[in-house]
């Protein structure tokens, strides 16, 4: 179900956030319709690529994609239709993931120092781990995936923000702030975790995965009590341990006991879900 707009924005009007929100690519929203179709196994093929088929440029990145040598094997194919028919209905998110994270992050974030690579290998990973980490918490995988590859998404808004600006804020430094939310509050008087969450809630993204990124830095007591935002936070220590986490968030990535719980899993099955994610990060990064 849908989120309730019930999100504020302090220090930038809520318009303006969405206003630059609508400057990104598409591709994210047909992510969230692509989640609810892959919900149903009976879902045909077709359907798939339908949803594809709404973002033109989503689409061409797709069957580029699927002929890359991550998803590709014999002959060339020239359609949506035909991509989504070689990848396969368990393959299918994971190839328009790949491809909306590469086209989603089109620029480095100038304003905190993030070049676009490597916010495109973290986000990726970072689904990855999400969706890892899903099956032994009980959570749906796709949900989760999906969730890790977007959590950046306020970042993004917030950096087209400070450039837009007549007096861009200064480059993050991380020996002035503790780390991201810090330094956003000073500058835009929200955080990029709170952006996420308004963007996605108007993307009509499930109510669930609205509140696990307003949640997954695990900033309260409370926040421990949703388990997709605990799997989010413990796919972040997975990041960190391949040496791919963001400079201003590397402190929220620390591994816990308390976290595990959380997420319902033990430390055996945080390592095995971890060794997963790293084998499939090196077979997917060579698409980005």
């Amino acid at each position: 179900m849908h989120g309730t707009a019930d999100i504020s924005a302090p220090g930038i009007a809520r318009d303006a956030i969405l206003e630059h929100a609508r400057a990104l690519p598409a591709s994210p929203q047909v992510l969230a319709g692509l989640g609810e179709l892959l919900q149903d196994i009976n879902t045909d093929l077709s359907e798939i690529a339908t949803q594809i088929r709404v973002e033109p440029t989503l689409a061409a990145r797709v069957i580029r994609m699927s002929n890359s040598a991550v998803f590709g094997v014999g002959q060339r194919v020239g359609s949506v239709d035909e991509a989504v028919n070689r990848v396969g209905f368990g393959e299918i998110l994971r190839l328009v993931g790949a491809a909306t994270v590469s086209g989603l992050v089109d620029r480095s974030l100038g304003c905190y120092g993030i070049a676009a690579m490597r916010l495109r290998e973290s986000l990726l990973l970072h689904a990855l781990a999400s969706e890892a980490l899903a099956t032994p918490a009980g959570i749906d995988e796709r949900t989760a995936y999906s969730a890790g590859l977007l959590r950046a998404t306020g970042l993004m808004v917030l950096d087209r923000v400070g450039r837009a600006q007549s007096k861009p804020p200064a480059i993050f430094d991380g020996t002035h702030y503790a780390g991201y939310s810090e330094w956003e509050t000073s500058h835009f008087g929200i955080t990029g975790t709170e952006v996420t969450a308004l963007i996605l809630d108007e993307w009509r993204f499930p109510a669930e995965v609205v509140a696990a990124q307003r949640e997954h830095l695990l900033l309260t007591a409370e926040s421990y009590a949703d388990r997709l935002a605990c799997v989010l936070n413990l796919a972040g220590a997975i990041v960190a341990d391949k040496g791919l986490a963001l400079v201003g968030e590397v402190d929220c990535w620390r591994l816990t006991d308390e976290k595990l719980a959380g997420a319902g899993i033990d430390a055996d099955q945080f390592q095995a879900a971890a060794g997963q994610a790293g084998r499939m990060f090196e077979r997917h990064r060579g698409a980005l």
